[in-house]
């Protein structure tokens, strides 16, 4: 992916671009404090929505400290931090966790020990939106399913804590049906450009309407994207086993599968959800600039495909 950057004047605007932009909520009262920005996330993607597994919310920070600069990213790397403490942002927002698992020190010596330091030392808090923001009405498989073109979208898995429409995955229908070949070349269209590009599993000629979609790894929901009827599921890290199964036991070759970026699946979402907490923020009366980060944290640099 080669980044731009694309000025927008208002929250409400969004990124048609394949690449990450600015997106700046308008405003002319004071700065709100992190605490204010917690309040604002809390709204948009409340905690209650995380998997049990999860680990989301504030990792460093002051609520007391005013926030003028806001960055989103998919991931919490130190190439991403330093992006954000170069354009001087007091806050960055990233979908992935840096402390998922737990630590028993955060030494400088290792990578996230690092990325610790250098957010303490910066003064730029750390928030992590992960399962909620993909539970969530707006949240990143809403997002990727909007860009597929998708009606009548409801949830793969039900929100334990949400709205009906709250959950994990989604699942709705294109408007026309078209061939897998055609919906995988859409697929193509809408991510960001990365090394792996997008596989697929099925008859290239074969007609899908019913689309399941998870942004990020989703091989786990295999099963209800089976139960959904889908003709075809678009999700991110299918291991070989879970995908093989699927196929051997798919009814008419359904569902097909089509496998993409981890990374890629879920940088959608960024510029929406920039857009989501600049428009609070704005409504609230807050002046605060909102970036989405132009750092392509996939980890693959390049493929090798036979011919």
């Amino acid at each position: 992916m080669e980044p731009v950057d694309t000025d927008v004047t208002g929250p409400e605007d969004h990124n048609d671009g394949d690449a990450p932009s600015d997106t700046a909520a308008a405003g002319t009262a004071e700065a709100p404090s992190l605490g204010d920005l917690l309040l604002a996330v809390e709204e948009l993607w409340p905690e209650s929505l995380a998997e049990d597994w999860d680990e989301v919310g504030l990792v460093a920070g002051h609520p007391s400290t005013p926030v003028t600069k806001v960055m989103f990213a998919v991931d919490p790397t130190l190439e991403v931090i330093e992006e954000a403490v170069d354009w001087g942002a007091e806050l960055l927002i990233t979908h992935h966790p840096l402390l998922l698992k737990g630590v028993t020190s955060v030494a400088a010596t290792t990578a996230k020990g690092r990325a610790v330091h250098r957010l303490i030392e910066s003064g730029t808090a750390l928030l992590t939106v992960h399962t909620n923001g993909d539970s969530a009405v707006g949240g990143v498989s809403d997002v990727l399913a909007d860009a597929l073109g998708l009606r009548d979208v409801a949830p793969l898995t039900v929100a334990a804590n949400g709205l009906p429409e709250e959950g994990i995955g989604r699942v709705g229908d294109l408007a026309d049906a078209m061939t897998l070949g055609e919906f995988a070349a859409r697929v193509f269209g809408i991510l960001p450009s990365v090394a792996g590009g997008v596989r697929v599993s099925g008859d290239k000629d074969g007609l899908v309407r019913r689309i399941a979609v998870c942004g990020g790894a989703g091989d786990s929901l295999l099963n209800e994207v089976r139960a959904s009827n889908a003709d075809v599921y678009v999700t991110a890290d299918l291991r070989h086993h879970p995908a093989s199964e699927a196929r051997e036991s798919a009814l008419n070759g359904r569902p097909y599968l089509v496998d993409v970026s981890h990374f890629a699946s879920e940088w959608l979402w960024l510029p929406a959800a920039a857009a989501a907490l600049g428009n609070v923020l704005a409504d609230q009366g807050h002046d605060v600039e909102i970036q989405v980060s132009n750092t392509n944290s996939d980890p693959w640099d390049f493929i090798l495909t036979p011919g």
